[in-house]
């Protein structure tokens, strides 16, 4: 059976899809990189310029000078760990146009020699065309937002892991405290241990250490107390201790850090370029308009106020993603670059989902923290959750919530005079069709054999 013919579909190009003239790639390595310069000939041809640079600060603002003068309309990095950083900061801060590519978007081609001076004639070559997808790299007050915000999500997973160990210790002196308590850090829990470490041992005695709600659990604290806690134990859990302090006073110091960075940032944002200046499209998720805001909120406050994200996740959202939502035109673009997008498979008729990659590690981590804590909520995200979970499992279901956040989020950052309004844990049912939803269930009794008879209920 022929197939009809369907009338041709358009496809603009994006912005980096685009034919340049001048261009230059480097490949980046650890202490120098290979520069590319292609440029054209006066026979029409192009030549390919290759040269090596030392990874070097001085070394780098020369080579910017030079391309300025040769009239370099781009210039691509592959982004090789950490390597890349210094090019890209240096080269910007010259006034060059820089983009970073993720090397799997350069792969290496079948017949090509591999080596630093073939890679980036190669990626000139990819570039000139507008054949590479650049990575978003956020501006530098961001930037510096972004370093103190994963160093305290790191910090805070050591703390986590030392609160670990410390726990085994317990479990090797015989001490089942953390059968009782809810865990290790409440405030109890760790005057117990203090007193443990300087000799107590008497379970009578380390029980009534108990505050607020665990006293009610003294009888099970006094069991729990008796073990074999000797001077090893002592020893190793006031080494743990002293580093779970320090840990959290540095977490305490970076918390006020990225406080006075977060009050440094423009409210209600940077100033959009015109031209590329989010596109308004239908909001899947709650950020509506204020009401005649005399001064708009901080975007930290709105976002705080979405369903399962407090402060601590907010400055982490704009640390990673920042205030200049123009980057991203469509929520779909967002979530497409944080990989909350399952991949699209399709060949002839058949189309198929894929899984989602790896992202933004810090981003998609939060976002699931706030997924998991909005789907224990009575709200329009919580019975999201409910009616995913089962048809679809656990995991996609908080997938599925991390990316209605993100939503969010995105229109939040595109309005600033938008604040966050839930739509309610009934927004579903009010949206039934009951009708048909009468008929539904109507068939399926006569299926049973059941003759069904309807009767209004009293008002």
């Amino acid at each position: 059976m022929a197939r009809s013919r369907r009338a041709p579909e358009e496809i603009p190009d994006v912005e980096n899809e685009q034919v340049l003239e001048r261009v230059c790639a480097i490949d980046v390595a650890k202490e120098f990189g290979q520069v590319c310069v292609r440029t054209p000939r006066a026979d029409g041809k192009r030549a390919s310029k290759v040269f090596a640079v030392d990874a070097i600060t001085g070394d780098i603002l020369r080579l910017g000078e030079s391309l300025l003068e040769q009239g370099i309309e781009m210039i691509t990095l592959e982004s090789t760990s950490d390597y890349w950083r210094i090019f890209y900061y240096l080269l910007e801060g010259c006034g060059l146009r820089v983009q970073l590519v993720n090397a799997r978007d350069v792969k290496h081609v079948p017949g090509r020699p591999k080596s630093d001076k073939h890679d980036c004639v190669w990626l000139a070559k990819l570039t000139e065309r507008g054949m590479l997808r650049p990575s978003f790299v956020p501006p530098a007050e961001i930037r510096v937002l972004r370093d103190y915000t994963r160093t305290r999500i790191d910090l805070t997973r050591d703390r986590t892991r030392h609160w670990q160990r410390l726990e085994k210790l317990l479990e090797d002196a015989l001490i089942k405290v953390t059968t009782v308590a809810s865990k290790t850090t409440t405030v109890s829990v760790r005057d117990m241990i203090d007193a443990l470490i300087r000799g107590e041992r008497d379970p009578e005695v380390l029980a009534d250490l108990a505050r607020g709600v665990m006293r009610a659990k003294r009888r099970d604290l006094v069991r729990a107390l008796d073990g074999r806690f000797d001077e090893h134990h002592a020893e190793l859990a006031t080494i743990l201790l002293g580093q779970i302090d320090s840990l959290t006073a540095e977490i305490d110091r970076l918390t006020t850090r990225i406080e006075q960075l977060v009050d440094q940032l423009p409210t209600p944002g940077h100033p959009v370029d015109p031209d590329r200046a989010p596109t308004p499209t239908p909001n899947p998720g709650n950020a509506q308009p204020a009401t005649a805001p005399s001064q708009p909120r901080p975007a930290l406050q709105r976002l705080a106020d979405i369903p399962g994200i407090k402060l601590a996740a907010a400055e982490v959202i704009l640390a990673e993603i920042g205030l200049d939502i123009s980057r991203f035109p469509t929520p779909e673009h967002l979530c497409a670059w944080a990989r909350l997008t399952p991949q699209l498979i399709q060949s002839g008729n058949k189309r198929r989902g894929g899984k989602t990659s790896k992202g933004n590690p810090y981003l998609k981590g939060v976002l699931g923290a706030a997924a998991a804590s909005a789907s224990r909520t009575n709200t329009f995200l919580g019975e999201r959750y409910r009616r995913i979970v089962e048809r679809r499992g656990k995991g996609k279901a908080l997938v599925a919530v991390a990316r209605s956040i993100l939503v969010i989020v995105w229109h939040l950052l595109a309005n600033p005079d938008a604040d966050y309004r839930d739509l309610g844990a009934n927004f579903y049912d009010s949206r039934i069709d009951k009708e048909r939803r009468k008929r539904q269930l109507i068939r399926q009794l006569e299926a049973l054999g059941l003759q069904v008879t309807l009767t209004p209920a009293a008002a």
